[in-house]
């Protein structure tokens, strides 16, 4: 009886970690990448010129973050580029300015399938 009920909890934390592991986003639901868009960050800073091209298992692109007051940053970013859900997501970002006196990373995402370029910040 005993082996069971262990067997039964089991097969019960397998499926909810199943569940679990395998619940991801819908990335094709995510709003198409508009230009500009607000950073991340907050502070009303915009982001310009964003358009992430995948070679070498990276998403890359140079982008301008504006501030309210029109202070411009030139930047770059790397993301990991993955292969999901018949497009690639691009992840982990981390961005460079162009002076090199400045980097970060970024929970923002893009999800490009068929040339549609999608974000999300989260």
């Amino acid at each position: 009886m005993r082996k069971i009920i262990s067997l039964s909890c089991c097969a019960a934390l397998a499926l909810l970690t199943g569940g679990f592991a395998t619940a991801q986003d819908n990335y094709e639901s995510w709003p198409v990448l508009a230009d500009p868009f607000p950073s991340t960050g907050g502070g009303g800073i915009m982001i310009h010129d964003y358009d992430p091209v995948v070679s070498g298992g990276q998403c890359t692109t140079k982008f301008r973050a504006i501030e309210p007051n029109g202070t411009t940053y030139r930047n770059s970013i790397v993301f990991d580029a993955t292969e999901t859900q018949g497009g690639v997501l691009c992840s982990n970002g981390r961005w460079t300015s162009a002076d090199g006196s400045a980097t970060g990373t970024t929970p923002f995402r893009v999800f490009i399938k068929g040339g549609v370029k999608r974000g999300s910040g989260e």
